[in-house]
């Protein structure tokens, strides 16, 4: 398999000498693809000042040209989708499936965006009193740092870039080190479409943290919008306090599952497949926990362990993989140690685990029935293709567990009283509610959690107004 070629280190469009390396790692092989040059914390002042330097001409762009160069953006990505997707899942092991999906789904916040650039808030108009008049406006917050997880290299980036830009501001990324590769490469594809070199600056990193503490504490850093673990977030939100940086946060999840006794089961299995195993269960939003009624779940278990029974587990660039590996070796033992616990407390598997290959970060996919309430499994974001079953029988009671966890991403309902999953949904504490259906993700809806899973909303109007500060202007 071909080397990707080594990518210097650019600030503000320019080379920039770094006396480190990062290292990027095929997941399915465990072979190195390419050494890149790294940042440290010494290279996070001079890419927040190229950026604070391009901030006031970026701002000053008509929306209709920033709106031009996130359409342009769109078509490129489009058209290099089987280049980009075989990036995504050589460097992050995703099945070529997916990462072809994450693409599209990837490209359309460009779209989405250069559609909104052009649509500004505000309103004008007398005051109560009749003795002033009031404008309000928004203005671009500022340099915004942008941290993004390795799960979805490209999907995240956009979902971040696209609005920092179309909104007028700059921004400096810092990519997850697992997956520097895919955020270059939009970096690369947003200046072929026009964008300024210098408005948009990729920082990849092995010293993640130095990096982020260095740019929160610069002047000019205004914005930080993070996606990752919880515990991370909390990190990120005690070091912004210092300066009272605007933060939006997308955390974890502990996405419930329910499945009612009128569901159709195999329509709940098809939305449990996607939920569950879409990147090998590598997602914020996957399904954490099955919660199924009494009178469904033999049934839902035996049909939804003979679905995953007959996916093909490999590498994510062999044509036929449904599933690829995790990320790395240390998330099969985590995941791995979480079934073990399962089981030895008295869970088991439903059907036998399908084979995997001998090398590589893989994992089989496994169904669990009868888990018990103080497994691990059920409290602990898996991030893994392991799908735990519970029972229930009360609808006060399967909300009551629905909602006892510190997390409230995602959620999904199956019923087949699309009212019964309705008002169900409505009282879980989860930002997003799949009803009837394995997918919540849309760059037309907002997409964001409740409790300890995040603080604002990306994509939709709201992903825009992430990077806006609202002005008032008042004269007689």
């Amino acid at each position: 398999m071909t080397t990707v070629a080594p990518s210097p280190l650019l600030i503000g469009g320019s080379p920039t000498s770094t006396g480190h390396e990062l290292v990027v790692h095929d997941p399915a092989s465990g072979v190195e693809i390419t050494r890149i040059a790294a940042a440290d914390e010494s290279h996070a002042a001079p890419a927040a000042d190229a950026a604070a330097a391009a901030l006031p001409g970026w701002a000053a762009t008509p929306p209709r040209r920033r709106a031009e160069v996130l359409a342009e953006a769109h078509r490129l990505m489009i058209s290099r989708t089987d280049e980009l997707a075989t990036l995504i899942s050589r460097e992050s092991g995703k099945a070529a499936a997916d990462a072809r999906a994450e693409v599209g789904y990837a490209a359309e916040f460009f779209r989405w965006f250069a559609e909104e650039t052009v649509r500004p808030d505000g309103h004008f108009g007398p005051s109560p009193d009749g003795k002033s008049t009031t404008v309000v406006t928004a203005q671009p917050v500022g340099v915004a740092l942008l941290i993004t997880p390795w799960n979805f290299p490209a999907a995240m980036v956009t979902r971040k870039v696209a609005p920092a830009l179309a909104a007028g501001c700059t921004a400096v990324l810092k990519p997850a080190a697992e997956t520097p590769l895919t955020a270059l490469a939009i970096r690369d594809l947003l200046v072929a479409a026009g964008a300024p070199a210098d408005v948009f600056t990729v920082l990849p990193t092995t010293r993640a943290d130095a990096v982020a503490r260095a740019l929160l504490n610069h002047d000019a850093v205004r914005k930080l919008s993070f996606t990752g673990s919880t515990g991370v977030g909390r990190h990120l939100l005690g070091l912004a306090a210092g300066r009272v940086v605007n933060c939006s946060m997308e955390l974890g999840g502990n996405a419930p599952f329910v499945v009612c006794a009128d569901a159709d089961i195999n329509a709940a299995v098809q939305g449990a497949l996607i939920a569950k195993l879409r990147n090998a269960g590598q997602a914020c939003t996957a399904a954490n926990r099955f919660l199924v009624h009494a009178d469904a779940a033999d049934a839902f278990a035996e049909a939804f362990a003979a679905a995953v029974a007959e996916l093909r587990v490999g590498p994510g660039t062999e044509p036929g993989t449904d599933i690829g590996p995790l990320i790395d070796d240390r998330a099969v033992r985590r995941v791995s140690d979480l079934v073990t616990d399962a089981v030895d407390r008295g869970a088991r598997m439903v059907r036998e685990p399908v084979a995997v290959p001998d090398s590589g970060s893989y994992l089989a996919p496994v169904v669990l029935a009868g888990v018990p309430a103080d497994a691990a499994v059920l409290h602990e974001e898996i991030f893994g293709p392991v799908a735990p079953i519970r029972t229930w029988t009360d609808t006060d009671e399967v909300v009551a567990a629905a909602n006892d966890t510190e997390y409230g991403l995602a959620a999904y309902v199956y019923a087949g009283d699309t009212g019964r999953a309705l008002e169900i949904g409505r009282r879980l504490q989860y930002g997003m509610v799949g009803v009837n259906r394995g997918v919540v993700s849309d760059p037309a809806a907002p997409f964001g959690g409740m409790k300890q899973s995040g603080l604002g909303r990306e994509g939709a109007r709201e992903g825009i107004r992430a990077f806006q500060e609202a002005q008032f202007l008042t004269y007689a």
